[in-house]
């Protein structure tokens, strides 16, 4: 019996998986796709998750110290220890001597965390609520940065 009046006839372009008789080959070939789509290579290492070492913390970073590059540095520096850097760029006001880490929102230990990741810095407590972070860093003539492929990488 063909189409019903009016459609038309379900055609087949001849694909070979549409060929009578290879049922089979298309229960391996789907069989094949989902064993391998899985396959994450039994591998039992675990990799660090950025971020775990402790809550979130939002930070600005500020170059305060007038040496070009050095807040892209330090934002750097806190990325790779987990700490999310909101913004970073120039302060308003450079010839800053040392480091300040001023915590916004929380306790002191969020700016411990901060000075753990920069290796410098004197860390205050100015509570603002206003400010949608947790701390502000404005880097001083004291942060030497890291000396290695941070300082080059684009």
């Amino acid at each position: 019996m063909g189409a019903p009046l009016g459609m038309a006839a379900a055609g087949r372009d001849g694909g070979f998986l549409e060929q009578p008789g290879h049922t089979i080959v298309r229960v391996a070939a789907l069989l094949a796709v989902v064993l391998f789509s899985g396959c994450g290579g039994g591998s039992n290492q675990t990799h660090p998750i950025p971020g775990d070492k402790g809550p979130a913390i939002t930070v600005e970073v500020l170059n305060a110290n007038g040496r070009a590059g050095d807040a892209r540095i330090g934002t750097r520096l806190l990325r790779r220890a987990g700490i999310d850097v909101v913004y970073f760029g120039n302060a308003p006001q450079a010839g800053l001597d040392s480091t300040r880490i001023i915590v916004r929102r929380g306790q002191g230990k969020v700016g411990e965390r901060v000075r753990s990741a920069l290796g410098t810095g004197r860390v205050e407590v100015q509570l603002d609520s206003s400010r949608l972070l947790d701390v502000s860093v404005l880097l001083g003539a004291d942060f030497m940065g890291s000396g290695g492929p941070l300082d080059f990488h684009p």
